[in-house]
């Protein structure tokens, strides 16, 4: 998928657990780990919202966008 979740750098960069991070943002570990590992089709406005607030970041922090592969072309 070319949009890539840096959840995980940002929660490097905070030295924050997974755990930490969903209990203060008010979701399960399990449902964090879903846009987290890059398997979510859709994140709620609300949700990023909580994310940034957390993490003290914007959504571009946590979202990028790489293009698909072009090999082949």
């Amino acid at each position: 998928m070319p949009i890539v979740v840096d959840i995980d750098v940002m929660l490097a960069r905070r030295k924050m657990s997974v755990g930490e991070l969903a209990d203060r943002v008010g979701i399960t570990p399990a449902n964090l780990a879903v846009p987290k590992n890059g398997r979510a089709k859709a994140v709620r406005f609300a949700t990023l919202a909580a994310l940034c607030d957390v993490l003290g970041c914007q959504p571009g922090d946590l979202l990028r966008w790489e293009p698909e592969d072009a090999a082949g072309d």
